[in-house]
C-alpha cells in the first residue's frame, strides 16, 4: 500500500507565496520521479513540475522563474515552493510519484489534491 499525501494549500493574495509538500509512504522500494500537476475548475490536469531520481528538473511555462520543485529523498518528500503568485494559479494540486514497491510492481500514484486559491 502506497500513499501519497499532500499538505500546505490554503487561500492567499495575489503576489504572494505557498509551499505546498507531500509525503510517499508505504511499501516503497524506489521512487524514479515525483511531479505536482493542477487541476483549475472546468480545465484539463496539467502538469507544473517533475524533478527525477538523478535531479533532472521541468517546469510548465506558464509558471517557470516563479516556482522551484525539490525533493527531501530520505523523507520521500517532494516540495513546490510558489512564489508571485497569480489567480490563475488557483487550482487543486496534485503531487503524484512513478515508483515501485516492495512487491515490484511500477505504477504512478497520485495524492488526494491540496486546493490553491489565490485572490486578486
Amino acid at each position: 500500500q502506497v500513499q501519497l499525501v499532500e499538505s500546505g494549500g490554503g487561500l492567499v493574495q495575489a503576489g504572494g507565496s505557498l509551499r505546498l509538500s507531500c509525503a510517499a509512504s508505504g511499501s516503497i522500494l524506489s521512487i524514479n520521479d515525483m511531479g505536482w500537476h493542477r487541476q483549475a475548475p472546468g480545465k484539463q490536469r496539467e502538469l507544473v513540475a517533475t524533478i527525477t531520481r538523478d535531479g533532472r528538473i521541468s517546469y510548465a511555462d506558464s509558471v517557470k522563474g516563479r516556482v522551484t520543485i525539490s525533493t527531501d529523498t530520505a523523507k520521500n518528500t517532494v516540495y513546490l515552493q510558489m512564489n508571485s503568485l497569480k489567480p490563475e494559479d488557483t487550482a487543486v494540486y496534485y503531487c503524484d510519484a512513478h515508483l515501485q514497491t516492495m512487491t515490484g510492481v511500477r505504477s504512478y500514484y497520485w495524492g488526494q489534491g491540496t486546493q490553491v486559491t489565490v485572490s486578486s
